[in-house]
């Protein structure tokens, strides 16, 4: 199945087969974050209304780390084949990945600005994921010059990730330390569920842009051929 999926007219055919469920699962997550998110979490007793900001930037920190690391396998299997479809995946998701990573930045700014009266600290957690969104800029500057040193620059980059989730661990930061673990949870089911529901939206329309933007390569490709074959008729007629 996992081959399969490389041939193009298999991915095809079977992305037009799920495109309406994708998009509909989509749209349907998307109203029922947002009415999780504005109607049925309450305020928190601290923050108030201002905790609201949090239901958007824990899944969108969760995302640019899982992208991330998607990007880094797509550009490892990239080094490895030379396939344009990783090199493509890679490319997406290293735009994608500096956008949400940038998101998260700025969200945490406006969520910390109240919280603790000031909107950047050199907090490690802050820190890391700022080199996170510096080292997506360099990826796609070195995409322009050399798309195999972009690719080295992504996977030595995963050595940013284990520091991200262990800097609260490691260092004495502002933030509090993951309430999401194997043992259990210490955020109420009220708060976790937009969390829980804006991640999947997120990811569900991460997965649909990559879709688009595979489907895109592949029609890209089938135009160049048949513009070449095209010519060579045009060439063997004279």
């Amino acid at each position: 199945m996992s081959f399969s999926l490389l041939q193009p007219s298999f991915f095809m055919s079977k992305t037009k087969s799920y495109a309406q469920i994708l998009i509909g699962s989509w749209l349907f997550l998307t109203a029922m974050a947002i009415y999780f998110s504005l109607w049925v979490a309450p305020p928190d007793f601290q923050q108030g209304g201002n905790s609201r900001i949090l239901y958007v930037h824990v899944p969108v920190a969760w995302m640019s780390i899982v992208i991330y690391i998607a990007t880094a396998i797509n550009s490892f299997l990239f080094l490895l084949t030379k396939h344009p479809l990783f090199l493509r995946s890679s490319g997406t998701g290293t735009e994608i990945g500096a956008f949400l990573t940038f998101f998260t930045l700025v969200t945490g700014v406006f969520w910390g600005k109240p919280m603790w009266g000031t909107f950047w600290v050199w907090d490690a957690r802050l820190t890391s994921v700022l080199i996170l969104f510096f080292i997506y800029l360099g990826a796609l500057c070195f995409q322009k010059l050399s798309v195999e040193l972009a690719s080295i620059l992504i996977c030595v980059g995963l050595i940013d990730i284990p520091i991200i989730k262990f800097s609260v661990n490691w260092w004495n930061t502002l933030h509090q330390p993951g309430s999401i673990s194997r043992s259990g949870t210490s955020i109420h089911v009220s708060m976790l569920i937009p969390i829980l529901s804006n991640f999947a939206n997120f990811l569900l329309f991460t997965c649909i842009f990559f879709v688009l933007e595979t489907r895109l390569l592949i029609l890209s490709f089938l135009e160049s051929s048949l513009t070449e074959e095209i010519e060579a008729r045009e060439v063997n007629k004279d």
